[in-house]
């Protein structure tokens, strides 16, 4: 099997092996990378983890855990330019230095294993933790409690003055969205590391992982655009024009189509 399908048949397991399937997208971009060895690397955590912990119920243990990696020295990764690193599981675990996403997901695993009940939260912007039933949210870079209005702030730093705050960004979110979020991420960092290739992987994996949207269709037309692709690039661009509603974006994808050549390419 492709690290690809590997990490699909670990979504496919109930409950999906979230953290391992994680593993095997890194492996697409490193082909020395063996999951189960970082699975190992993982319970040596856990240990560190679970010594520290109070003797609470498991629903108040979420917070001391968040915080209890921070102590480990697992924080954000504040590097400008960010680079994939800081989305490719292993070399989190390796640097202790990672994306909100990336922090959550290890957070996950490790709540997943001690028997704390913790869920993602697909927030704009910043990768948020939730406990069932809480009334707020948890930072999963330090374990800080977000209630309405610290995400209301959130919000507006990540999408500007004008964006609003509802209730669609605070449910929590499957497996499979975790993913495919994890992947939007992967190639916008490819992107700006100039590895088309790699983002190009990324791409693809986005559009398997979930409903199909035009920004996602768009942005895989874009990289084989880059990639001197014009047959595939026609495909992204004919689906994302089958798929918006939006006058004047169909007007420019018309623009865009007529201009590549109909006939077919040689790669």
């Amino acid at each position: 099997m492709t690290p690809r399908q590997r990490c699909f048949a670990c979504l496919a397991e109930e409950p999906p092996r979230l953290f391992e399937a994680a593993l095997w997208i890194a492996a697409e971009h490193d082909a020395e990378l063996q999951p189960a060895a970082w699975l190992t690397a993982l319970d040596a955590v856990r240990q560190q983890v679970f010594v520290a912990l109070p003797e609470q119920p498991p629903q108040e243990l979420a917070q001391p855990l968040l915080r209890r990696l921070a102590e480990l020295d697992f924080h954000e990764d504040d590097d400008v330019p960010l680079r994939p690193q800081t989305a490719l599981l292993h070399r989190v675990l390796q640097r202790r230095r990672g994306q909100p996403l990336s922090l959550a997901l290890l957070a996950l695993e490790l709540a997943r294993q001690l028997g704390i009940p913790l869920q993602g939260v697909n927030f704009p912007g910043h990768f948020l933790l939730r406990v069932p039933g809480a009334d707020h949210l948890l930072d999963p870079c330090g374990g800080r409690r977000l209630y309405p209005r610290d995400c209301r702030e959130l919000l507006l730093r990540h999408l500007g003055p004008r964006a609003g705050l509802s209730a669609e960004h605070l449910l929590a979110c499957d497996a499979r969205q975790m993913l495919q979020r994890l992947s939007r991420n992967l190639r916008q960092l490819h992107l700006q590391a100039e590895d088309s290739y790699a983002a190009l992987k990324d791409a693809e994996r986005v559009l398997e992982l979930g409903p199909p949207s035009v920004t996602d269709h768009l942005a895989r037309a874009e990289l084989y655009r880059r990639l001197d692709c014009p047959q595939a690039e026609r495909y992204d661009l004919e689906c994302a024009l089958l798929l918006t509603e939006d006058p004047a974006q169909r007007l420019l994808l018309s623009q865009r189509l007529g201009q590549i050549s109909p006939s077919p390419a040689l790669h």
